[in-house]
């Protein structure tokens, strides 16, 4: 337990059974009435940011986090499969957890899995990935768009400058989904 005078960005808390990564906490003194403590909260199951306000010295439950490094096996139906690289045992994560990441994963990558309870709850990937062009698809005018579409090995698409073609390595930002530059 921590005091929710102590609660600090980057610090993860548990409320009613979820999981939750203090983003701001300021301490608000009000001329009349109690003090609090006003905090942003990201929930790291669905992303989504919420304020929530405690009580001077009240007791928050810490999350007792526990990362481990995987590595991507297959994918069978709407579950992922991987390795933990310490224990070698084999780690299923579904689809929900896994989200958008699902477009940039292929044999062989290596994420950041977050556990809490022993159940997985967050992967994420490494920042910049090197990925192969299979397909260009070129917008037809007035579709709004300037440069073209790259299709990746991994069926992910994203929009890359006129001179990348087919065959062509790539290193993309998975967490701006961007074109960084050509290898």
């Amino acid at each position: 337990m921590v005091q929710s005078t102590h609660l600090a960005p980057g610090s993860t808390i548990v409320i009613a059974k979820k999981i939750y990564r203090v983003e701001s906490a300021m301490k608000v003194s009000v001329p009349r009435g109690q003090s609090f403590v006003k905090t942003k909260l990201r929930d790291l199951t669905t992303n989504k940011l919420v304020e929530k306000n405690f009580k001077l010295n009240q007791d928050v439950q810490e999350a007792a986090l526990e990362e481990r490094k995987l590595e991507f096996l297959y994918c069978e139906k709407d579950r992922y499969i991987f390795l933990d690289v310490q224990t070698l045992d084999e780690v299923s994560v579904s689809s929900t957890i896994m989200g958008k990441k699902m477009n940039y994963l292929k044999e062989g990558i290596e994420v950041k899995a977050s556990f809490f309870s022993g159940q997985i709850f967050a992967v994420e990937l490494p920042q910049y990935l090197e990925l192969m062009v299979v397909d260009i698809i070129v917008p037809s005018r007035g579709r709004g768009t300037t440069g073209r579409v790259a299709q990746l090995e991994t069926g992910a698409k994203i929009e890359v400058l006129p001179f990348i073609e087919v065959g062509d390595i790539v290193k993309i930002d998975t967490r701006s989904e961007e074109y960084i530059q050509r290898v």
